[in-house]
Formats: C-alpha cells, structure tokens, sequence
C-alpha cells in the first residue's frame, strides 16, 4: 500500500510540475542557447528539489494533517502565517485560474466542434472547474488514481511528440551561444516556476503519512522526472529551428505554428495540443488539491460532505470568476506569480528550518538536509536573483519573455 502511495505521489508531484509551462520553456530560453539553458534548469530542479526537503524537515515534527498555514504559524507566529496564507492564495489562485481559463478554452472549442452549436464563451471554463472542482472535492485518493491515468497518457503523447520531432534534430542548433546576456536574466523566472510543485507537499504528507525515507525519495524522483523530460523537449525544440528563428516565435501558439510550418506535419501540432490538453488537466489537479488542503485546514473544514462542498466553493469560486470576467487583469497578474512562489517555495521553507534548527537539538533519529547554514544563504540568494530578474523584466531593464 505504501508503495503504491508512494508511486501515485511522485506522479502527482511529477504532474504537478510538467504542466503547460513546459511549452513555454522553448520560447523562455530562446536565444539562451542549449547549453546555458541546460545549466538553468538544473539549478532550478536543485534549488527546488532542496527547499522540498527543507519542508520534510519542518514536517517530521509537526501533525501528520499540517498545511503551510499551521507551520508557518507554529514556527514564524502570527506574521509568518500571513505572508504564507497570502503567498499561497496569490499564487494558487493566480495559477487555477489559469488553468481553468486555458482548459475552458481548450474545452469550448471541443464542445462546439462535438455538439455544433453556438455555445456561450464561458461554458468551457464553468465545465471544466465544475468536472475537475468535483474530482479533487472527492479526495487525495481519488486525484490520485485519475492523475495516474491523465499522467500515463500524457507522457505516452509526449513521447510520441519526441518521436516525430527527433529526426529533424540538428546538431548545430544545439551548439548556438546565447544571442543576449539580458535574455538569461529573462529566463530564470520562468525556469524556476516550471518546477513550482511546493503547494502539494503537505497533501502529499497527509497522504503517504510521516514516512520521511518514503517522502524524500519522492520529493527527489518527484521533481527528477520533470528534469529529465525538460532536457529531452529542450533538444528537440531548441535542435530543430535556430535560435533566431526561436526568438521571432511570438508565445506558445507562434512557436505550435512555427513547428508545424517548418516541419510541414499537422500530426505533431495536433500532438502537442492533445499535450497540452493533459498538461493543463495534470497541473489543475495537483495545484488545486494544495489549495483545497490549505483552505480546508485555514477553515478548520473536517471531511465531512458539507465541510467539503464549502471548501470546494472557496478554492475554485474565486479563480473561475476571475478567468471569467478578468481575463486581462488576470495575464497581468501572471507576471507576479514567480515572486510569490519565491516567498512560498524558497523564502518561507528557509525561514522555518533556521528557526526551528535554533530551537531544537538533533538526536540520530531526526532527520536534517545536508549543507548547514551555507546551503541556506545560497538558496535565499539564488531566491533574491529570481525576484530581481522578475522586477527588472517588468520594468523593462531586461528583455521580456515571449
């Protein structure tokens, strides 16, 4: 049984993290060149991977059903839970609203295709918080055994993508130097967040339960599979146009066209749109099932059918009205979405650990990540530049992205 829990997180952390940012990735590190935007993404896969651990640190100590919220409360008092409630609710919402603005796109079109009729612009979106708001209401398990199917499909459409785009791979692209030092400040704020899986963590705990052997190695494989699947979608977008031609892609769509208008094969844009249907769905159910978690737990909401049903209405009421009626405020939005992930995933599992390192003494039992005080400043610096970065983009000092 643990086993299979502990397979299903990883899948669920995986899912999580390979959502449909990962389409973005060609077009933020275009003009890096394949090397440099290699070495940004295992910085992220490191920086990211280590603050989880930091989190099972904090976790060993606490109840088996703590959130963000009561860690934060319990070890940075009253204030710290602030920043951490209000971190965690501006970026999950920002990010489920997301995606239930692009998955009801994704869906609208599909029910007009499948039904013929002139449907409202808002049905997609209403269909797609009501199918999968209902999914994550019914519980861990349940997210789990679907996500296991959504997961294994996509990365069956995935490899199928890789498949058809690898012949057309050439090396020489994959050689190119970056065409402008400002376009790798760009990039890191986009890297970082397609790595952003730290709102399910404590979910995952509930789940899999106080086992830290079994969380830790699901933090590590977890978040490794994104890794490893980045690199390859990284040699075969990156090989198959230059950088320059990469550049003059405008946002994802741009870059779907130019693939297919190189390549002269609708099969592969219908491929990564099928990808990114399941991408959409994936991510959806792992952010959404942090944000269900935390709120159920802010409310002080049991697993009651009621305490559920209120529980479900505040986490998916407020994104869905937004993607409805704010889809521009909403974009604008986005860009701030990197520097509360920051303060989630990096500032605030940082702050906890110092804290409680201070006020505990280890024994041989407790578990500790390697690296001391050294590795924390690193982790918060590393944290500071991918702030800086997001900043200097927006106020137009670096290039922007897409």
């Amino acid at each position: 049984m643990i086993k299979g829990k502990t397979l299903g997180s990883m899948l669920i952390i995986a899912g999580t993290t390979i959502g449909a940012g990962m389409l973005a990735l060609p077009i933020a590190s275009a003009g890096l060149g394949f090397s440099t935007a290699t070495v940004l993404l295992f910085s992220a896969w490191a920086l990211m991977t280590y603050t989880a651990l930091l989190m099972l640190e904090v976790h060993q100590y606490a109840h088996v059903e703590a959130t963000l919220n009561t860690l934060a409360k319990s070890l940075l008092g009253k204030k710290g839970q602030v920043i951490a409630n209000f971190s965690m609710i501006f970026l999950f919402y920002a990010l489920c609203a997301a995606y239930i603005a692009g998955g009801g796109s994704q869906l609208q079109t599909k029910l007009i295709e499948w039904t013929s009729l002139e449907l409202p612009i808002q049905s997609g979106s209403v269909l797609f918080a009501i199918v999968f708001g209902t999914i994550i209401t019914l519980g861990t398990g349940t997210v789990d055994k679907i996500n296991r199917v959504l997961f294994s499909i996509k990365v069956i459409v995935l490899a199928s993508v890789f498949y058809m785009l690898t012949p057309y791979v050439q090396g020489q692209h994959l050689l190119e130097m970056p065409i402008e030092q400002g376009l790798i400040l760009s990039a890191i704020p986009v890297v970082f967040t397609s790595f952003g899986f730290h709102g399910s963590i404590p979910s995952i705990v509930k789940y899999v339960g106080i086992d830290i052997k079994s969380l830790r190695r699901i933090m590590i494989m977890g978040a490794a599979l994104p890794l490893v699947i980045y690199l390859f979608w990284q040699v075969v977008s990156q090989g198959i146009m230059s950088q320059s031609n990469l550049l003059q892609s405008e946002g994802l769509s741009g870059f779907i066209a130019s693939v297919a208008s190189m390549l002269q094969n609708p099969k592969i844009s219908n491929a990564i749109t099928i990808f990114a249907d399941l991408a959409l769905a994936t991510s959806f159910l792992g952010v959404s099932l942090g944000l269900f978690d935390f709120f159920s737990d802010t409310l002080k909401k049991g697993n009651t059918k009621q305490d559920r049903f209120i529980t479900a209405l505040v986490t998916f009421v407020p994104p869905l009205g937004f993607a409805l009626f704010y889809p521009q405020g909403f974009i604008m939005a986005l860009g701030y979405a990197a520097i509360a992930l920051v303060i989630l995933a990096v500032f605030l599992p940082i702050a906890m650990v110092f804290k409680q390192r201070k006020e505990r003494e280890i024994t041989q039992t407790d578990y500790r990540v390697k690296g001391g005080n050294s590795a924390l400043i690193v982790a918060a610096l590393s944290g500071v530049l991918i702030i800086s970065a997001q900043f200097l983009q927006m106020f137009g000092v670096i290039p922007s992205i897409g």
